[in-house]
């Protein structure tokens, strides 16, 4: 399901932006195997994840001129025992603290006018947390790297 995601994301963004280019890195863990999951809800959240990090690398990539700058996104998932991680980190833009705290509520963003709604981490956190019982947890340190886990209960609850 993430690696579905992630070309899909992956194929729409070149379709929509010419030159658009960021290196993809996969990591996933065999044992991880699989959870009890509404397969289209938790692809929707992958999918919001997936194109936040590319807006962040390309802004990245825009406010650096290119320079020696290699966007990246990486994916992985890892089994925790009961529950199932879901890892999206990119070495893009970072978020910092003020937009951190406010990140997860409906209709905000930081995306100009006519690029985004504010819902895609809203819609996601709704999917992952209160739809499947799991958790959302941050990473991020600004101008740097940004990294959601989403942690997964493999038994629906």
């Amino acid at each position: 399901m993430v690696e579905e995601s992630l070309n899909l994301a992956w194929h729409g963004a070149r379709a929509e932006k010419q030159g658009f280019d960021v290196t993809l890195e996969r990591s996933f863990d065999p044992s991880a195997g699989e959870a009890d999951i509404f397969p289209q809800d938790i692809t929707r959240a992958l999918l919001n994840l997936i194109i936040n990090s590319f807006y962040a690398t390309t802004k990245r990539k825009a406010d650096t001129n290119g320079g020696d700058y290699a966007p990246t996104l990486a994916a992985s998932t890892k089994s925790l025992g009961d529950r199932v991680e879901i890892c999206i980190r990119d070495n893009g833009t970072g978020i910092p603290p003020e937009v951190k705290e406010k990140m997860f509520n409906p209709f905000f963003t930081t995306k100009p006018t006519g690029e985004g709604t504010g819902l895609g981490l809203s819609i996601s956190h709704d999917i992952i947390v209160k739809q499947h019982g799991g958790s959302i947890e941050e990473d991020t340190q600004p101008g740097e790297f940004t990294e959601i886990r989403g942690i997964l209960p493999r038994v629906a609850v």
